[in-house]
């Protein structure tokens, strides 16, 4: 999943990216509206975590060119005031929950999964490929019922690939679902990842390269 938090408190917003990290999200940051504006279209976020109260741009002004412009992303509006009339009007904007500050995290990491899962084609919980079950929310994998560790990051991969039921998912798709803007988009981290995926999941081999197109899973994905 990519998120991107929009938050001119920044100790909040350090917090809020490590803590989404954690959870083994892609995560970019911006402190100021203008900066926030211009990255959320630059990138697809699934979610975009924003203050309300911004310095350059405000939230209400980016919620609203968020909504107009028909993109699915999903927005998650947070404001200082926990009023009744702030969050009917936070909500009339189009932002799509809304969460009063002081918070607790669990509940803003539950609120930017559940708008998460909104933000993109519904996939069943539990995807396979063979023996090969990923459960998406206990983010548990198992090849033969046997459980595999991934990396955050191997699992997301994984991810992606089983999502495509079969389809070719590019490098470049990988690095913008997965990783965050800090990535250079001329490494070699996909390629390494891939490499040590195959390994953890061993054989018969399930993650394809398809030479000058990307990666795919061998074997039809169904629903569990």
């Amino acid at each position: 999943m990519r998120v991107l938090v929009v938050e001119d408190e920044r100790d909040m917003a350090d917090a809020i990216v490590r803590g989404l990290r954690r959870k083994g999200m892609a995560v970019d940051v911006a402190y100021d509206g203008l900066q926030g504006h211009e990255m959320a279209y630059v990138t697809r976020y699934d979610v975009v975590v924003l203050d309300r109260d911004l310095p350059g741009m405000h939230g209400d002004e980016i919620c609203a060119a968020l909504v107009e412009s028909g993109t699915l992303t999903r927005v998650l509006m947070l404001t200082a005031s926990s009023s009744v009339d702030d969050k009917v009007e936070g909500l009339e904007l189009g932002a799509d929950d809304y969460l009063a500050k002081p918070f607790d995290f669990k509940e803003l990491v539950a609120r930017v999964q559940a708008l998460g899962r909104r933000a993109t084609p519904v996939a069943p919980p539990v995807l396979t490929a063979g023996n090969l079950v990923l459960d998406q929310s206990r983010r548990v994998v198992t090849r033969s019922g046997a459980p595999l560790e991934l990396t955050n990051k191997e699992f997301c991969v994984l991810e992606e690939l089983l999502k495509a039921k079969g389809g070719v998912v590019s490098s470049e798709e990988l690095l913008d679902r997965v990783w965050d803007a800090n990535t250079d988009p001329f490494t070699t981290t996909v390629r390494v990842t891939i490499n040590t995926l195959r390994k953890k999941l061993g054989d018969p081999p399930l993650v394809e390269t398809v030479v000058g197109a990307g990666y795919r899973i061998a074997e039809p994905v169904v629903a569990s």
